[in-house]
């Protein structure tokens, strides 16, 4: 017997913008200004965006946030926690070559319930860009 499963649709360029501009909006509606960082599920950038008002690190954390959400497959804001001392996930953020950040912000995307890709919002606080980022993943269609 097989047990074959359906292709999922992967996370196009269009999905990711659409998940930009959806960030973007909410942040813009909060009043604050934010840079955003889709990633597929291989890990490749495929949008970006940094307002000039944003503080420049803002790009920085929200690629990190969004490439510890795929890695992990998880919200960043549900992992804060497991990087404490004792914490099952102690010593991940220096054993990988690339740093991993545990602050919210970066959130998973699925179809189908499977992993797509993720998106990382940096430039508010941590609880706003958990919010803007998960915003503009319940709008993607």
């Amino acid at each position: 017997m097989s047990t074959t499963t359906a292709p999922v649709a992967p996370l196009t360029i269009q999905d990711a913008e659409a998940l930009v501009s959806a960030a973007h909006r909410a942040a813009e509606a909060a009043g604050v200004t934010v840079s955003v960082t889709v990633l597929d599920a291989g890990g490749h950038l495929l949008a970006f965006r940094r307002d000039d008002r944003a503080v420049l690190i803002s790009g920085e954390t929200s690629a990190r946030k969004a490439y510890t959400a795929l890695q992990l497959n998880a919200p960043t804001a549900d992992l804060v926690d497991a990087v404490q001392p004792g914490g099952p996930f102690h010593t991940l953020p220096t054993a990988l070559d690339r740093p991993l950040l545990f602050i919210a912000g970066g959130v998973p995307v699925r179809r189908d319930g499977r992993l797509i890709g993720a998106i990382g919002v940096g430039g508010g606080a941590p609880q706003q860009d958990h919010a803007f980022a998960t915003a503009a993943v319940a709008n993607l269609a």
